[in-house]
Formats: structure tokens, C-alpha cells, sequence
């Protein structure tokens, strides 16, 4: 018999697996793709790290990210991936490799779907028409560690010459699919409960673009 057991190959996958997080920051086009999915995944290893997952190979617009059936486009890129006949062998290397794939999301999403919170319309808020919100998704593999945005912003402090490093490194590398003038503004998590913290993040810009 040996003295160790084998490492054991992930059952999953479930969506209790997977986290939703995001990129976010104003354009003049948020709604933009790419097929390069290898800066794809070296733009998920310098915003995620060590952690497997999905990038979806479009930015968004808030409003695009929710269609009219109330389904996200985080709950589909796991649906997509949950179909693949391979999810099992996938699921293993996100867990074992730390493996991030990309995802291509359907076109419906291009359709854009105001929610009932309705304060980025250009109606609302016309700063929003010239400087106007997208957002990247990422699906991530929950793990304990620390995502790598989250360990870089604690491991900087209050030193504002590393984090401008990082955060300068991590806007260079969104370019292939939103280039300048696209301004990088922060990393959230995604709560499907609550969408309005969302709508929240790009509100606290709007007195400062005025």
C-alpha cells in the first residue's frame, strides 16, 4: 500500500464553484470582443492569479450584462461550460492546474436590457453617454487564497509607487480588447442578489466627470 493516497480529481462542477468578478472602467465602446484568448488569459493571471477560471471574451456594458429572462452572463458562461463534454477534465485542471479558459459569450448579449435601477441610461445621466461604463467579467474557481488584485492592493499599502506599477501593468494588458481612451477604474465582485452595487461603483464617478 502507499503511504499517500493519490490526489483526487474535483467531482464538480457546481456554480457554488465558481465566483463572479469583473473589471470595470469607462470607454467610448463597451461592448467589444477579441478571439487572442492568450492575452485573455494573461490579463485572468494578472487580475486573478493563481486561480482557475473563465475569462469571457467581451466587455460589456453594465445593462448587457442581465438579458430580459433576468439570466447573468456569468450564470451562462458556466452554463456554456457545464455543456462542454469535457467539464469534468476542465473542472480538474482549474483545481489542480489553476488553468483559466475563455468563454465567448452568446451574441444575445450584445441586446442591451435596463434594469429597474436605470441611473447610467444617458437620460438619467448624460455623463454616461460620453464617458460611458463597461465592465470584464471573470468566473473564477473559488479557492482560499487571495485573488491577485486583492493581494497586490494589501501588499502595497501605503506604497502608492508599487500599486501604480500594478495597476498600470494590469490597464496595459485590457488594451487588445478596450483600448485608449479606456480608462481602468477598479475590480469588484458581482452579487446577482444585488446588482445595483454595480450601478453603485461608476454613480461614485459621476459628480467627479461633470
Amino acid at each position: 500500500m502507499p503511504d499517500t493516497a493519490p490526489t483526487a480529481v474535483p467531482a464538480g462542477p457546481t456554480l457554488n464553484d465558481f465566483a463572479s468578478f469583473y473589471l470595470y472602467g469607462f470607454t467610448n465602446n463597451p461592448y467589444q470582443q477579441s478571439t487572442d484568448f492568450d492575452k485573455f488569459g494573461e490579463l485572468y493571471k494578472l487580475v486573478i492569479g493563481a486561480h482557475g477560471g473563465f475569462s469571457l471574451a467581451s466587455t460589456f456594458h453594465p445593462y448587457q450584462l442581465i438579458n430580459p429572462a433576468g439570466v447573468s452572463v456569468w450564470y451562462t458562461a458556466f452554463a456554456q461550460f457545464y455543456s462542454h463534454p469535457n467539464r469534468i477534465e476542465m473542472f480538474g485542471e482549474m483545481t489542480l492546474e489553476k488553468t483559466p479558459f475563455a468563454v465567448v459569450p452568446p451574441a444575445s448579449f450584445a441586446e442591451y436590457n435596463v434594469w429597474p435601477d436605470s441611473r447610467l441610461t444617458a437620460a438619467e445621466n448624460p455623463v454616461f453617454s460620453l464617458y460611458i461604463p463597461f465592465v470584464l467579467p471573470f468566473l473564477v474557481r473559488k479557492a482560499p487564497e487571495a485573488l491577485r488584485w486583492d493581494a497586490e492592493v494589501t501588499a502595497a499599502a501605503d506604497d502608492r509607487e508599487r500599486l501604480s506599477w500594478y495597476l498600470d501593468a494590469v490597464k496595459e494588458a485590457l488594451r487588445f480588447v478596450q483600448p485608449a481612451p479606456a480608462l481602468l477604474l477598479g475590480f469588484g465582485e458581482f452579487d446577482e442578489q444585488h446588482p445595483e452595487q454595480l450601478i453603485e461603483k461608476f454613480m461614485s464617478y459621476r459628480d467627479l466627470l461633470k
